[in-house]
Order: C-alpha cells, then sequence, then structure tokens
C-alpha cells in the first residue's frame, strides 16, 4: 500500500528508490553536515543525476515531465531524513516553477537544463529586513536604465542563500505606484552579476545544516531581458505560487510529524521506568493515542488537499488552513514526543532533539500562521 490513495505502482518504485539514496547518500552523513553548518555541493549534483531535481519540469529541458505528486514524495522523504534539507523542495517547487510559468521559452532553455542537473541552484528573495509577510511593502528597487534595471536594496533569511547561483528577486520597478503591490516585478539575478553580493550565513535556532543567508544589491546592473513575466505583475505571480509554496510547508511538517510519531513510539517501547515499559503507562498510551489521531487527520486532510492541488483546483483557503493546523500540530508533538524521550530528549544525538528545535520556524516561514489566519478569516467572509 501506498502513503496516499493517488499512488500508483510507479509512485511507490520512485518512493522506494530514492529513500534507498538518501539513506546511502544524506542519512549517513547528515549529522556531520549539521555541524558543519552546510549541505555539500555534491549532494545537489548527485540528486541532478539521478533525476531528483525538478522531475516537473518539461522533458525538452531536460527535465522527466512528472507532475506533482512525485514532488510530494521528494519533499516528504527529505522531511524524514531532516528538515535542513528543504532547501531542495524549495529549488524543485518553489522557485523553478516561476521560470517554468512565467519565463520565456528562451528564458527556460537558458536556465532549466542546469537547474535540473543541479549545476544552477536557485532561491527566491522576498523577505527583507523590514519586510516579512507584508510583500507590498518591499523597499527593494529596480530602475530602468536602457537595457539594464539597476537594483538597490537587501534581502535577508533567503533560503538556499550561500549555493543559490540564480535568485528570483521581487523588486519594485515602480516605487510611485499609487497601489504599492503593482509596482513590484521579479528579476532573475545571477550570481557574478556586477553589484550582488551575499551576506554572512545566518546562524538559526535549528535547521543548523540548511544555508540561509543575507542577499545585497548595490547599483546591480540585471539585464532587461532578466524580467521574468510583465513588469508589475510580480506580486500577482507571488500570490498564484504561494498555495503550492505553502503546501509544500504542510507537507514537510506532516512528514516530520509522522517521523516523531513512529520514533517516540519505539523510544517508548523500549525505555523502563519503575519495573516495566513507559509505554504501558496510562499517560504515556493516551498522549500516543491524542497525537496519532492528530496526525492521521492531517495526512487525511492533505491527500485530499494534493489531490486538488494537482487536478488545478483553487484551494488557497484550505492550504492555509492546512499550512497553520499542520505546521502548529507538528510543533505541538515535537513538544510531547520530547518529554515522552525524557533527559534523552534533549540530548542532540537524539533526532527528536533536533526536530523540536526545527520544527516551529514551519509556523513563520511562507506566511505566518497569524497570515494564513487572516487569509482564512478574508475568505469566510469576515
Amino acid at each position: 500500500m501506498g502513503k496516499y490513495k493517488f499512488e500508483t505502482t510507479e509512485h511507490k518504485l520512485f518512493r522506494k528508490t530514492f529513500r534507498k539514496f538518501l539513506a546511502e547518500e544524506a542519512e549517513v552523513h547528515y549529522n556531520q553536515w549539521e555541524k558543519d553548518r552546510l549541505i555539500p555541493l555534491d549532494f545537489w549534483r548527485k540528486l541532478g543525476q539521478l533525476g531528483y531535481l525538478c522531475p516537473q519540469v518539461e522533458e525538452q529541458y531536460g527535465g522527466l515531465g512528472l507532475d506533482f505528486s512525485f514532488g510530494v514524495i521528494i519533499q516528504e522523504e527529505l522531511e524524514r531524513v531532516g528538515s535542513s534539507l528543504i532547501g531542495v523542495g524549495l529549488h524543485n517547487d518553489i522557485v523553478v516553477p516561476y521560470i517554468e510559468a512565467y519565463g520565456t521559452n528562451q528564458q527556460k532553455s537558458r536556465w532549466l537544463p542546469k537547474c535540473v542537473t543541479g549545476e544552477t541552484i536557485t532561491a527566491i528573495a522576498m523577505t527583507e529586513p523590514g519586510t516579512g509577510s507584508d510583500l507590498a511593502n518591499i523597499q527593494t528597487t529596480a530602475i530602468r536604465d536602457g537595457d539594464h534595471y539597476i537594483v538597490n536594496g537587501q534581502k535577508t533569511f533567503i533560503t538556499n542563500g550561500i549555493h543559490a547561483n540564480l535568485v528570483v528577486v521581487a523588486v519594485k520597478t515602480n516605487p510611485q505606484a499609487e497601489k504599492k503591490h503593482r509596482g513590484i516585478s521579479l528579476l532573475v539575478i545571477e550570481d557574478g552579476t556586477s553589484g550582488f553580493t551575499k551576506g554572512r550565513k545566518l546562524e538559526k535556532v535549528g535547521m543548523h545544516a540548511q544555508d540561509t543567508a543575507e542577499l545585497f544589491f548595490e547599483d546591480c546592473r540585471v539585464p532587461v531581458e532578466n524580467l521574468l513575466g510583465e513588469e508589475g505583475k510580480g506580486f500577482t505571480y507571488m500570490m498564484e505560487k504561494l498555495q503550492q509554496e505553502r503546501l509544500a510547508v504542510a507537507i514537510a511538517a506532516q512528514s516530520a510529524a509522522e517521523d516523531m510519531l513512529a520514533l517516540t513510539i519505539d523510544y517508548v517501547k523500549s525505555r523502563q521506568a519503575f519495573g516495566k515499559s513507559i509505554s504501558d503507562f496510562q499517560n504515556t498510551q493516551f498522549k500516543i493515542a491524542e497525537m496519532a489521531t492528530k496526525v492521521e487527520l492531517g495526512k487525511t486532510f492533505l491527500e485530499s488537499l494534493i489531490e486538488e492541488h494537482i487536478s488545478g483546483k483553487d484551494v488557497v483557503t484550505k492550504v492555509s488552513m492546512a499550512k497553520y493546523w499542520i505546521t502548529e500540530n507538528a510543533r505541538e508533538i515535537s513538544t510531547q514526543c520530547m518529554q515522552l524521550h525524557g533527559g534523552y530528549g534533549y540530548m542532540e544525538e537524539y533526532k527528536i532533539a533536533r526536530r523540536y528545535r526545527d520544527i516551529p520556524v514551519m509556523s513563520i516561514y511562507a506566511g505566518t500562521n497569524e497570515v494564513m489566519k487572516m487569509i482564512i478569516a478574508k475568505n469566510a467572509g469576515l
């Protein structure tokens, strides 16, 4: 049986093969990557060689032409290993789809093939030091000067910020626009462009191997042909793509919750206290029962959402619900599971300790959970 109803034999084989690849190429090295505070570039290359990067990209640009269901499997299996691998999902299912959806044929031919091989690693730069979820108020400007845009500004909390050599940047091409969101455009800026520099790798509470950085643009000259889609449509494009981004976060949180539950069930069965297994205590049984119920509810909701999303339906409200509820659920489960591990749960060598510090940011990025509630309320007619 596959995890989801929509899983075919092909999906099951894909999952099995990918899980084997991760066991050999990621799991055994993961603790070292966390200590090194970086995932090596050769891991990205290996992913690309075996078809695990951007499998949805059309065959003419080097991809496999698969649908989002295969992306779901990749995200789940990466998260099962650890949250620091989210940069791969961001590249596959969040950034590259912008190029696929809004890029010209010439832009696709230029950028997509190397995104598939892992030679190009992507990032998306929306957040600024003074602007998080309020995207209409970004301050980075891109002023047209002949055949170039002159970009000035700063971005922060950029996932894949250190490794990325291709960044989709949200900029203000019309700072005077009466309606602020109508002045926003998307520019694709390549590493090595004069005036584009990367800041320090940011030290985070969790997700230690995942590279997050600041990006700086100082009179950065970007060719006009690097404009993605139409000028002034950037805000609309980001709103269109946030459905899949938030769904991806919910998928990761759900996978983490399932993993934590399985780890904890194994642990409480083997751990003894007061002459019997911790799993024999009613408190433990009730806690496990509560968590198992919530995990199952999350899985069922997510399955229907994934199916609706793949079929092209607008499920923004439901995705906002899933992103908010499943990430909060995962955070709650991380606390309960650490408690059931006792003192060992606070030790770095136990995976649950890593989960405990990795999970909280899921309720912050891709739009805070407070913003998710605002969207749900607004769409409920309030």
